[in-house]
Protein backbone atom coordinates (compact mmCIF):
# COMPACT_ATOMS: atom_id res chain seq x y z
CA UNK A 1 0.00 0.00 0.00
CA UNK A 2 3.08 2.28 0.17
CA UNK A 3 3.12 3.01 -3.56
CA UNK A 4 -0.61 3.71 -3.59
CA UNK A 5 -0.14 6.15 -0.69
CA UNK A 6 2.73 7.97 -2.39
CA UNK A 7 1.01 8.23 -5.80
CA UNK A 8 -1.25 11.18 -4.84
CA UNK A 9 1.78 13.13 -3.63
CA UNK A 10 3.59 12.42 -6.90
CA UNK A 11 0.56 13.62 -8.86
CA UNK A 12 0.36 16.84 -6.83
CA UNK A 13 4.07 17.45 -7.48
CA UNK A 14 3.52 17.09 -11.24
CA UNK A 15 0.42 19.30 -11.06
CA UNK A 16 2.43 21.99 -9.25
CA UNK A 17 5.03 21.88 -12.01
CA UNK A 18 2.32 22.14 -14.68
CA UNK A 19 1.10 25.31 -12.98
CA UNK A 20 4.49 26.87 -13.76
CA UNK A 21 3.74 26.41 -17.46
CA UNK A 22 0.26 27.86 -16.96
CA UNK A 23 1.92 30.91 -15.41
CA UNK A 24 4.30 31.20 -18.35
CA UNK A 25 1.49 31.01 -20.89
CA UNK A 26 -0.61 33.68 -19.15
CA UNK A 27 1.63 36.04 -17.21
CA UNK A 28 4.52 36.45 -19.66
CA UNK A 29 2.35 37.44 -22.66
CA UNK A 30 0.42 39.87 -20.45
CA UNK A 31 3.66 41.44 -19.19
CA UNK A 32 4.97 41.68 -22.74
CA UNK A 33 1.76 43.41 -23.85
CA UNK A 34 1.99 45.79 -20.90
CA UNK A 35 5.56 46.65 -21.90
CA UNK A 36 4.56 47.16 -25.55
CA UNK A 37 1.66 49.41 -24.55
CA UNK A 38 4.11 51.61 -22.65
CA UNK A 39 2.95 50.63 -19.19
CA UNK A 40 6.37 49.44 -18.03
CA UNK A 41 9.89 48.96 -19.23
CA UNK A 42 10.83 45.41 -18.26
CA UNK A 43 14.48 46.16 -19.04
CA UNK A 44 14.57 48.82 -16.34
CA UNK A 45 13.16 46.77 -13.50
CA UNK A 46 14.86 47.58 -10.23
CA UNK A 47 17.17 45.07 -8.61
CA UNK A 48 15.24 42.66 -6.44
CA UNK A 49 11.98 43.17 -8.32
CA UNK A 50 9.57 40.26 -8.15
CA UNK A 51 6.83 39.06 -10.45
CA UNK A 52 4.28 40.01 -7.82
CA UNK A 53 5.31 43.63 -8.23
CA UNK A 54 3.34 43.59 -11.50
CA UNK A 55 0.15 42.13 -10.02
CA UNK A 56 -1.66 45.47 -9.87
CA UNK A 57 -0.63 46.32 -13.44
CA UNK A 58 -1.54 43.04 -15.15
CA UNK A 59 -5.05 41.79 -15.92
CA UNK A 60 -6.42 39.62 -13.09
CA UNK A 61 -6.58 36.48 -15.25
CA UNK A 62 -2.86 36.83 -15.91
CA UNK A 63 -1.96 36.72 -12.22
CA UNK A 64 -4.43 34.12 -10.93
CA UNK A 65 -2.29 31.10 -11.95
CA UNK A 66 0.69 32.64 -10.16
CA UNK A 67 -1.35 33.14 -7.01
CA UNK A 68 -2.46 29.53 -7.19
CA UNK A 69 1.10 28.31 -7.63
CA UNK A 70 1.98 30.15 -4.42
CA UNK A 71 -0.87 28.34 -2.68
CA UNK A 72 0.47 25.02 -3.98
CA UNK A 73 3.76 25.79 -2.26
CA UNK A 74 2.04 26.49 1.08
CA UNK A 75 -0.47 24.00 2.52
CA UNK A 76 0.76 20.98 0.54
CA UNK A 77 4.00 21.23 2.51
CA UNK A 78 1.92 19.68 5.31
CA UNK A 79 0.39 17.11 2.97
CA UNK A 80 3.69 15.68 1.73
CA UNK A 81 5.13 14.68 5.12
CA UNK A 82 1.73 13.37 6.26
CA UNK A 83 1.67 11.11 3.21
CA UNK A 84 5.22 9.93 3.84
CA UNK A 85 4.51 9.22 7.52
CA UNK A 86 1.40 7.22 6.69
CA UNK A 87 3.19 5.36 3.89
CA UNK A 88 6.03 4.39 6.25
CA UNK A 89 3.68 3.39 9.05
CA UNK A 90 1.39 1.41 6.76
CA UNK A 91 -1.37 3.06 4.80
CA UNK A 92 -4.91 1.78 4.72
CA UNK A 93 -7.43 2.21 1.92
CA UNK A 94 -8.93 5.09 3.93
CA UNK A 95 -5.56 6.88 3.98
CA UNK A 96 -5.09 6.47 0.24
CA UNK A 97 -8.62 7.69 -0.41
CA UNK A 98 -8.08 10.76 1.80
CA UNK A 99 -4.85 11.56 -0.05
CA UNK A 100 -6.58 11.29 -3.45
CA UNK A 101 -9.49 13.42 -2.22
CA UNK A 102 -7.01 16.08 -1.10
CA UNK A 103 -5.15 16.04 -4.42
CA UNK A 104 -8.34 16.05 -6.52
CA UNK A 105 -9.72 19.00 -4.58
CA UNK A 106 -6.43 20.90 -4.86
CA UNK A 107 -6.37 20.37 -8.63
CA UNK A 108 -9.99 21.52 -8.97
CA UNK A 109 -9.11 24.48 -6.71
CA UNK A 110 -6.19 25.33 -9.02
CA UNK A 111 -8.32 25.19 -12.15
CA UNK A 112 -11.04 27.24 -10.50
CA UNK A 113 -8.65 29.87 -9.17
CA UNK A 114 -6.78 30.16 -12.46
CA UNK A 115 -9.94 30.54 -14.56
CA UNK A 116 -13.08 31.68 -12.71
CA UNK A 117 -11.73 32.62 -9.27
CA UNK A 118 -14.95 33.33 -7.42
CA UNK A 119 -14.15 33.37 -3.73
CA UNK A 120 -17.12 31.34 -2.40
CA UNK A 121 -16.36 28.30 -4.54
CA UNK A 122 -12.62 28.64 -4.11
CA UNK A 123 -12.99 28.80 -0.32
CA UNK A 124 -15.30 25.77 -0.30
CA UNK A 125 -12.76 23.76 -2.30
CA UNK A 126 -10.00 24.90 0.06
CA UNK A 127 -12.09 24.04 3.12
CA UNK A 128 -12.95 20.55 1.85
CA UNK A 129 -9.33 19.81 0.95
CA UNK A 130 -8.21 21.10 4.35
CA UNK A 131 -10.68 18.79 6.10
CA UNK A 132 -9.28 15.81 4.17
CA UNK A 133 -5.77 16.91 5.15
CA UNK A 134 -6.74 17.29 8.81
CA UNK A 135 -8.11 13.75 8.92
CA UNK A 136 -5.01 12.42 7.15
CA UNK A 137 -2.71 14.31 9.55
CA UNK A 138 -4.59 13.01 12.59
CA UNK A 139 -4.31 9.48 11.20
CA UNK A 140 -0.55 10.04 10.80
CA UNK A 141 -0.32 11.13 14.45
CA UNK A 142 -2.35 8.12 15.59
CA UNK A 143 -0.23 5.76 13.48
CA UNK A 144 2.96 7.05 15.08
CA UNK A 145 1.87 7.71 18.65
CA UNK A 146 0.04 4.44 19.14
CA UNK A 147 2.25 2.14 17.08
CA UNK A 148 3.23 -0.89 19.14
CA UNK A 149 6.25 -2.69 17.67
CA UNK A 150 5.77 -5.43 20.25
CA UNK A 151 2.43 -6.29 18.68
CA UNK A 152 4.09 -7.16 15.36
CA UNK A 153 4.59 -10.83 14.55
CA UNK A 154 8.18 -12.02 14.69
Amino acid sequence: MQAQMLAPAAVLIVWSLLMIFWIAFTRFPAAKKLAQDGGIDLGKAKAGARGGDLDDKLPPRAVWPSHNYTHLMEQPTIFYPAVIIVAIMGASAIDVTLAWIYVALRIVHSIWQATVNTLKVRFLLFLLSTLALIVLAVRAVIATLFFDPGALPL
